[in-house]
C-alpha cells in the first residue's frame, strides 16, 4: 500500500509540473504576443515602440511621431536616424536628414540613448510614405530597425459644393477631407477673401441669393483649402427698355437689357395692343409710334419689361422724297393724258399718189 502510495503522489507531482510548465509557456507567448502588437520587438534587449503606427496629416501641417527604443547594455548607439528604406544585410539605409527633399524640414527630436522622435516642420503631399527608425551601435553586427515603421497620409482641405444652385434653394458648404482627426477643430470660411461667421465644417446659405455667387475655402489650423466657385442661377431680373431716337427721326432705336445669370437667351419686342411679336434681338428699331415692351428669357423663366412709348416723326427728307414722287407721277400722268388728247384730234391723212392727182386734174 504504501509503495502504491508513493507512485500515486509521484504522479500527481508530474502532472503538476506539467500543468505549471504549460501555463508558464502560455505566459510567455501572451507576453510576446502584447509586446508585438503594441510595436514593441523585444530581441536580447533590442527594441523599438512607435507611439502611433499611422499618421493622416494635413498638407502645410507639423506631424511629430514619437518613438522609444532600447540596445542591450554591453552596447553603444553610434547612430540614429530615420530613413525610408528598410534595412538589408550588410548595408546601411539612407539618413532622412540627408534628403535634400527633407533638410531644413526635417528634425530629429531623439537621442542616442531611448528617445526616437521625429517631427515634420511643414508635410508636403511628397512626404506620403513609410518610415522607420533605425539605430547602429559601436558592436559587430549592432544594427537595428524598428519593425513595421509608420505610415504617413498627406491630405489636403478641400470645399465641397452643389453642382446646380438656384436662387432660393437651401445650399449647404462642406469643408472636408479624408483625415480623420482626433479633436473637433474650429472651422474658418472665407468668400473672396472675407471672413464669414461660421466655424463649423459646414457652411449654410439658407435660402441662397445671388449675392452669395463667390468664391469660397476654408481653413483648419491656419491651413486654407484651394478656393471654389459658387455659382447661383436666377431668372432675369431688372428687364428694362431704353430709347434712342436716330438723327432722321424716322425711327426709333429701342434697346432691351436685364441681369441674369446664365444670360438672357433671347429677347422678344411686343408692341402694346398685339398678341404677336414684332421683333426679336437685343435692340429693335421701332418705325411706328406707340408703345413698346421687351420679354427676357434664359433657362429658367422668363420677365417683362415696361413699356415704353416712343414717337416717330417725319423727317424732312422724307417730306421732300414724297413731293419728288408725286411731282413725277404727276408729269408722267400728264404727258401721257396729252398723248392721248392729241392722238384722238388728229384727222385722217389724205391719199397723195400719182392717180389720185391725175384724175383730179382730168375732171377740169
Amino acid at each position: 500500500m504504501k509503495d502504491g502510495s508513493l507512485i500515486h503522489n509521484k504522479t500527481q507531482m508530474e502532472s503538476e509540473a506539467e500543468l505549471l510548465i504549460s501555463l508558464r509557456m502560455s505566459l510567455t507567448v501572451s507576453l510576446l504576443f502584447l509586446l508585438f502588437i503594441s510595436g514593441v520587438v523585444a530581441q536580447d534587449g533590442w527594441g523599438v515602440s512607435y507611439n502611433s503606427k499611422s499618421f493622416c496629416a494635413l498638407k502645410g501641417s507639423a506631424v511629430t511621431m514619437e518613438c522609444t527604443y532600447t540596445a542591450p547594455s554591453n552596447h553603444s548607439v553610434q547612430k540614429a536616424f530615420w530613413t525610408k528604406e528598410l534595412v538589408t544585410s550588410g548595408s546601411e539605409p539612407p539618413d532622412l536628414l540627408d534628403d535634400p527633399e527633407y533638410r531644413g524640414r526635417v528634425q530629429y527630436l531623439g537621442d542616442e540613448h531611448s528617445d526616437c522622435t521625429l517631427r515634420f516642420k511643414t508635410v508636403r503631399e511628397k512626404d506620403q510614405s513609410k518610415y522607420y527608425f533605425t539605430f547602429i551601435t559601436d558592436q559587430p553586427g549592432g544594427k537595428y530597425q524598428g519593425e513595421g515603421g509608420v505610415d504617413l497620409s498627406v491630405t489636403d482641405l478641400q470645399v465641397e459644393v452643389p453642382e446646380r444652385v438656384i436662387e432660393g434653394d437651401k445650399v449647404t458648404l462642406t469643408c472636408k477631407t479624408t483625415c480623420r482627426l482626433t479633436v473637433r477643430p474650429t472651422f474658418t470660411w472665407y468668400r473672396n477673401g472675407h471672413r464669414l461667421s461660421s466655424s463649423t465644417d459646414q457652411l449654410h446659405l439658407q435660402p441662397v441669393s445671388r449675392e452669395d455667387a463667390g468664391r469660397y475655402c476654408c481653413a483648419v489650423l491656419g491651413l486654407r483649402s484651394p478656393e471654389v466657385s459658387l455659382n447661383v442661377r436666377y431668372p432675369p431680373k431688372n428687364v428694362r427698355v431704353s430709347s434712342n431716337t436716330t438723327t432722321e427721326g424716322s425711327s426709333v432705336t429701342l434697346t432691351c437689357s436685364s441681369d441674369a445669370n446664365p444670360p438672357v437667351l433671347n429677347y422678344t419686342w411686343f408692341k402694346e395692343g398685339g398678341s404677336s411679336p414684332v421683333g426679336s434681338g437685343h435692340s429693335y428699331s421701332a418705325l411706328q409710334s406707340g408703345s413698346y415692351y421687351c420679354v427676357a428669357q434664359n433657362g429658367h423663366r422668363s420677365q417683362k419689361s415696361a413699356a415704353v412709348t416712343v414717337t416717330v416723326k417725319e423727317s424732312g427728307n422724307t417730306a421732300l422724297y414724297a413731293v419728288l414722287g408725286v411731282f413725277i407721277f404727276g408729269i408722267v400722268f400728264g404727258l401721257a393724258g396729252w398723248y392721248l388728247w392729241k392722238k384722238r384730234r388728229e384727222p385722217c391723212k389724205q391719199d397723195t399718189s400719182p392717180a389720185n392727182a391725175y384724175h383730179l386734174t382730168s375732171n377740169e
